[in-house]
């Protein structure tokens, strides 16, 4: 049986993947705010706190990490200066400092073990490609994430710990239907060549292919899922 921590679980994209993993021989440990395990990211010390939680849940044992949890919240660049910086160091704690402590005790308790393991980081088309005026710190915190996704995979290759990380653009989740509603969703929609944005289960299949199916010289792969509105 494969021992899974999947952050972000009780909705979207993370509810997706968790249902993904219904017909798989799975004991999946999950995070959130509505359900699973609570942890509040931008609280220090709550990732680990989540770790040691889900260890426990799953009998000592987790072979899969999936970080999914995540904000995006507009930080308007004419804002308070103390505001702007409280929200730029919110939304890095929440998705990338949080994604890296979990990162570390995933590789830490593998090599502890000497099994290996895989994780699997849900990042963003903004990695790439950045976002709004609003969302420099958004755009930020998923390029670290892609990059430290690389990293650890170059790094414990050789330890049988795969890394890989998943670029969605938009996906109809709650954050994306506020977004397409506060910004226009025919002029965004206009520049998906697919012409709709993804759905959260074409998100969530590439997640359960990664954590459960990918071969393992595919490590440090960085793949897409954004409709052809970014292609690199």
């Amino acid at each position: 049986m494969t021992h899974i921590l999947l952050t972000g679980s009780s909705r979207g994209i993370g509810a997706a993947i968790a249902a993904s993993f219904a017909q798989d021989n799975i004991r999946l440990a999950g995070h959130g705010t509505r359900s699973g395990i609570p942890a509040d990211f931008n609280q220090p010390g709550a990732p680990a706190a989540l770790w040691h939680a889900a260890l426990e849940q799953l009998g000592g044992t987790v072979d899969i990490l999936i970080n999914n949890a995540g904000v995006f919240e507009a930080n308007p660049l004419d804002g308070d200066d103390a505001a702007w910086s409280a929200g730029w160091d919110r939304t890095m704690r929440i998705n990338l400092t949080a994604s890296a402590e979990l990162c570390r005790l995933a590789v830490r308790h593998w090599q502890a073990r000497g099994s290996g393991g895989r994780i699997v980081n849900i990042a963003s088309r903004a990695a790439h490609r950045g976002d709004s005026p609003a969302h420099w710190h958004y755009a930020a915190s998923k390029a670290g994430m892609v990059a430290m996704t690389k990293t650890i995979a170059r790094a414990y290759a050789r330890d049988h710990i795969l890394a890989f990380a998943i670029c969605p653009g938009f996906t109809m989740t709650g954050m994306a239907e506020d977004y397409l509603a506060s910004r226009g969703g025919e002029r965004l929609l206009a520049d998906i060549p697919l012409g709709r944005v993804a759905d959260a289960a074409e998100v969530a299949g590439m997640a359960r292919y990664c954590a459960l199916a990918a071969p393992p010289s595919m490590t440090g792969a960085v793949l897409d899922v954004n409709g052809a509105s970014y292609v690199r």
